[in-house]
């Protein structure tokens, strides 16, 4: 059973492959990095679920294999919920996660705890021959007024779950993996991947 996971960001191979392999027995994943000359996706739509039927639209052209892809925002309350489909850009095209981290604390500089208020979205999309599935995971916290933690990837060092004191870079991958709002996205996404491999 092979999919194919529309992406080459090593943070997202790894934390979605936790979340898939366990819960689907035999699954094998390739990505964009197991491919030579893949076309770059301009991920040009107004949402996450747009952008992320993009790039399933396009790794299903390209290689064959059902494909899944997702795209990920963090949405600020105080910022209109901003940065939202360009928060991997946020800082500009070629913005590391520190750039972005940083433009968003001097964003968010000076405001108050309680207006601090942050959502992480995650939109996942499936397709492959006559398929064409989503599904959304969502997770509440707030914004830090500045980083903390080590772990993670992108604004996880800002980000503190509802009903947490640690940021997502304080929790372990395991802990993130639970209750993170890639692994509600792709909890939905491995029982639709079930009825469609096994």
């Amino acid at each position: 059973m092979k999919i194919f996971l529309a992406t080459n960001n090593r943070h997202k191979i790894e934390e979605i492959s936790a979340i898939l392999q366990p819960a689907i027995p035999g699954l094998e994943i390739t990505t964009i990095n197991d491919y030579t000359n893949f076309p770059k996706v301009e991920e040009d739509a107004p949402t996450l679920q747009g952008n992320a039927l993009l790039k399933a639209h396009a790794g299903y052209k390209e290689t064959g294999l059902l494909t899944v892809a997702d795209d990920t925002g963090l949405e600020v309350f105080y910022l209109a919920l901003q940065p939202g489909v360009f928060s991997a850009r946020y800082a500009g095209p070629e913005a590391t996660y520190a750039d972005n981290n940083t433009k968003l604390l001097q964003a968010m500089n000076g405001v108050p705890p309680r207006r601090r208020n942050a959502r992480f979205r995650c939109a996942v999309a499936i397709v492959g021959k006559g398929i064409e599935k989503t599904a959304e995971g969502q997770i509440d916290g707030f914004i830090r007024e500045s980083a903390r933690g080590s772990g993670g990837f992108g604004y996880d060092p800002l980000f503190v779950p509802a009903g947490y004191d640690r940021t997502y870079a304080e929790l372990t991958a395991e802990e993130k993996n639970i209750i993170s709002h890639r692994a509600r996205a792709f909890v939905q996404a491995a029982d639709m991947l079930k009825g469609m491999l096994l």
